[in-house]
């Protein structure tokens, strides 16, 4: 985990400074604490995916840009785990800039869940639960998915992603930018 908290700490820190933002501006604009980012910039705490997520709102990147992406000796992939474990996130394929899109394996421990800020204006999701059931609240609405069910949906209201099961739940999300995320901003 100390790996993924220096990437993690190193892509804030360069987000931050390409788009000459302080650190109360980015609390401003991305709706996290500047105690908080401040403590992940310094590598003292590991935000919940939902943190993360907005984190990469307000920037306007790509979720995946704070995934390092390294291949692991056992040949994964490397991803991001909650500290508390409830949810993990791969990347299944590399940021595609052309296509404006992630393709991400969320796992979601058994009776967790999480919820997820509204995402760029546009911004289009679609999952496809591998494993379990997914219960996937998007505004006020839920829906009941299981293995082989695929949804689409917008991605840029607040969304939930839920495990009634006593099982973990495996999904895969597919994700597309209306507009085109950069880096460099």
């Amino acid at each position: 985990m100390a790996d993924f908290q220096q990437h993690l700490s190193a892509a804030l820190r360069q987000l931050r400074q390409a788009n000459g933002w302080s650190l109360t501006l980015t609390a401003e604009r991305t709706g996290v604490s500047k105690a908080m980012l401040g403590q992940i910039e310094r590598g003292e705490s590991s935000p919940t995916v939902a943190t993360l997520w907005k984190i990469a709102t307000g920037f306007s990147v790509p979720f995946s840009f704070f995934i390092d992406g390294r291949v692991l000796p056992s040949g994964a992939v490397a991803g991001f785990s909650q500290a508390n474990a409830e949810m993990t996130v791969h990347p299944l394929l590399p940021y595609d800039p052309q296509l404006r899109f992630d393709l991400l394996a969320v796992e979601l421990a058994a009776g967790a869940q999480s919820q997820s800020s509204p995402h760029e204006t546009g911004c289009v999701e679609q999952v496809v639960v591998i494993e379990g059931e997914l219960l996937l609240g998007v505004g006020d609405i839920w829906r009941r998915l299981v293995a082989g069910e695929a949804f689409q949906f917008r991605a840029d209201v607040t969304h939930s992603y839920r495990n009634p099961l006593a099982t973990p739940l495996r999904f895969h999300s597919l994700i597309h930018y209306l507009q085109r995320p950069d880096v460099t901003n």
